[in-house]
């Protein structure tokens, strides 16, 4: 069932939940699970001393939301700079509204730090509704040697050394990601001698990986399609089929997915048919400040485990 929100409510909602605002990354508001009728093209957040708005789709209420913008942040006082992004452009323009943004910038999560960027890129290099997942990797990776697949800018990873692994190896076929995910270990004073940085594509890359096997947690979370390397619907399966090739006699996985087209039978289902040693065990809950109004087209954070279930 949607909430049906005119712009003045919009501030409202946006205006309660700036109450609970601290430097951790928040979302203050979320359209993009159709929880909210009139805004399901717009997501809000609060990240540290920056308040971003992204707008998915053009709206002909978008300089009215805009306009709005500026005085919630007048009126607040919590930012120092207010950035608005078009994600339904070309190249995804960000364009800052209000203030000036500092040389670096960063999402803060449970105490732990991540570098980002607002002008230059889609995605900024963080995503906040893996909270769950990245919380999940932390308290399971103690003693543990971790594969991190499609790393991106190897947040996982950082959790996974803070809650104790005894080694990760991060993959993931841009370069300039895993440069990033390198400062993000530094940033927050972790050694990297523990750290592995591959610059494959994963699919034509199996010897190399598992080289540094067998591994105890395997995080897979990949886009759910990215032209020419990735579909979720034909190479998800790629990758299951080879879990028993580097992984440890007793293995946990978080098998990841935020495609909303498929759901958690489509993974289970894969699981089933191509390792059939995994066991089902749950799904992770999401974080309530992304409500939906179907819970099978968000993210999915599943977990399998192999071998003693105690």
């Amino acid at each position: 069932m949607c909430t049906v929100l005119t712009i003045d409510d919009l501030q409202h909602h946006l205006k309660i939940n700036a109450t609970t605002v601290t430097e951790d990354y928040t979302r203050l508001f979320h359209g993009r699970g159709n929880a909210y009728e009139g805004y399901h093209f717009l997501t809000i957040d609060s990240v540290d001393k920056i308040l971003f708005a992204v707008l998915f789709e053009m709206d002909d209420e978008e300089e009215s939301i805009v306009s709005m913008l500026r005085d919630f942040y007048a009126s607040e006082g919590k930012w120092e700079v207010l950035v608005v992004q078009q994600r339904y452009a070309k190249d995804a323009p960000s364009t800052i509204i209000e203030g000036q943004m500092p040389a670096q910038t960063f999402a803060i999560e449970n105490d732990l730090k991540y570098h980002i960027n607002f002008l230059n890129a889609q995605n900024i290099g963080f995503f906040p509704d893996m909270t769950i997942g990245r919380t999940f990797v932390r308290d399971h990776a103690k003693s543990k040697n971790v594969l991190n697949l499609f790393s991106y800018t190897c947040s996982f990873s950082v959790a996974a050394i803070v809650g104790g692994a005894t080694s990760v190896v991060n993959v993931d076929m841009n370069k300039n990601v895993l440069t990033t995910g390198r400062e993000n270990h530094r940033l927050n004073g972790l050694d990297t001698k523990k750290v592995q940085f591959m610059p494959y594509n994963i699919l034509k890359s199996w010897s190399r990986i598992k080289k540094a096997g067998p591994y105890d947690l395997i995080i897979i979370d990949p886009p759910s399609f990215q032209k020419g390397s990735f579909a979720a619907t034909s190479d998800y399966a790629k990758i299951i089929r080879r879990l028993h090739e580097f992984s440890a006699e007793e293995c946990t996985v978080l098998a990841a997915l935020n495609a909303p087209e498929l759901d958690t039978t489509f993974i289970k289902e894969l699981f089933c048919e191509n390792a059939p040693e995994f066991s089902y065990i749950k799904r992770l809950e999401n974080l309530e400040s992304f409500p939906t109004s179907d819970e099978e087209r968000r993210l999915k954070n599943l977990i399998f485990i192999k071998g003693i279930i105690s």
